[in-house]
């Protein structure tokens, strides 16, 4: 029998792990998983989406839709991916640095400030920095030498 993998978030800000029970897995490959989703708590900008995780390069892209399935932006999270292979399971750690994608090809960083918050507090270890600003510096390449369009083809795909 072949059980669908549970997959979690695991966040800083807020310190919480949440089971993305509702996430439909669309496609499941040794290195990237894509899934569609609505939001788990209702909001006006908006309403639901698709995201791509790149399980060896450490980041997720998703393609953010309002109600009217209208891109939003293009939303990029730095992560870390842990499987647990007895449970069927992965554990997608937030590494708090952010990218969003707009349409006009405007590129925004954000919360690196939480970054540094945590390294005040001894929250994080320099590894899980050195990780997490590494692959912003990788993916922030492939977005300034135009190939973040090979990210995106990956998810238009499975867009309906």
């Amino acid at each position: 029998m072949n059980i669908k993998p549970q997959l979690y978030r695991k966040r800083y800000y807020p310190e919480e792990t949440i089971h993305l029970k509702d996430d439909k897995i669309l496609s499941l490959t040794e290195n990237i998983i894509i899934t569609s989703w609505n939001t788990l708590k209702p909001r006006k900008d908006f309403s639901h989406g698709y995201s791509a995780y790149f399980l060896n390069e450490s980041f997720k892209v998703s393609k953010i839709l309002d109600s009217n399935n209208q891109l939003v932006y293009w939303y990029c999270d730095i992560i870390r991916t842990q499987y647990n292979a007895v449970e069927n399971s992965y554990i997608f750690e937030d590494l708090l640095a952010d990218v969003l994608v707009y349409e006009n090809g405007t590129v925004k960083v954000v919360d690196l400030d939480e970054i540094s918050d945590l390294i005040d507090q001894d929250k994080i270890t320099k590894e899980t920095v050195s990780l997490a600003l590494r692959t912003l510096d990788k993916l922030l390449n492939l977005i300034y030498t135009n190939q973040f369009y090979k990210l995106q083809e990956i998810i238009e795909k499975f867009v309906l």
